[in-house]
């Protein structure tokens, strides 16, 4: 597998470490990303569902209506765990918390608020890592799609459940969100996989490996994991 797309935009939230400004401009600069979404809306999002829509609204100010791929690993986990924790001490749950608390939930918010209303895809992605958002993003490009949204996002995983040894999750929020498309201006990226194997742990872990591939100078990321590598190369 060898596939071609073009980069055209990318964003991450929080800002990049030497990017981020004072407490008070992040503050400032959240509030000016989600003014646009709905106050009925905005009260129902969760903190990592702030981060994802913070960083995915800045892919998409020209064009709102595009085919988006979510991918988390651990999704809204803090929010059930939250959730248990209540049922154990015999308190009642809503159906709306218990709504807002499934994997797809950020995603469909984010139709809602962005008007957003065509195809939407979520992947909870694995040991594989980033490289399933890729596949299906490539794939929509592939059946005629011009354009699609990737958004990958996770938070800390919560301490109740021990990764270790595994690599499973980072100290911090993060997300990133990836305008890619066919044809046209951008940053053309190939993506391959190679049948080296490793472990470089899963998406948490990718993601700062893919934020530092694109804001740096290197041309090459490789992505090992347990059954092979996945790579991407800047054209």
């Amino acid at each position: 597998m060898n596939q071609n797309f073009i980069l055209k935009k990318w964003s991450v939230w929080p800002p990049l470490e030497g990017h981020e400004k004072s407490e008070e401009s992040n503050k400032a600069k959240q509030l000016e990303l989600l003014s646009v979404v709905p106050k009925m809306l905005k009260r129902r999002l969760s903190p990592l569902a702030r981060i994802v829509f913070c960083a995915a609204s800045q892919c998409i100010a020209d064009n709102k209506n595009i085919p988006t791929v979510f991918s988390s690993t651990h999704g809204e986990l803090a929010k059930s765990f939250a959730m248990m924790e209540m049922i154990e001490m015999g308190e009642e749950i809503s159906p709306t918390a218990f709504s807002l608390s499934v994997h797809n939930a950020i995603a469909g918010l984010f139709s809602m608020a962005y008007k957003n209303k065509v195809q939407s895809t979520v992947v909870a992605p694995g040991e594989e890592g980033i490289a399933a958002a890729f596949i299906e993003a490539v794939g929509l490009l592939q059946e005629g799609e011009s354009e699609v949204l990737v958004v990958l996002y996770d938070e800390p995983l919560v301490s109740f459940y021990p990764s270790a040894p595994y690599q499973l999750s980072t100290d911090n929020s993060q997300a990133v969100a990836l305008h890619i498309t066919k044809q046209g201006a951008g940053l053309p990226l190939s993506f391959n996989s190679l049948p080296d194997c490793g472990d470089m742990g899963e998406q948490p872990l990718q993601v700062l490996q893919l934020i530092s591939f694109l804001s740096g100078t290197e041309k090459k990321l490789m992505i090992n994991t347990a059954r092979h590598s996945w790579c991407w190369n800047k054209q």
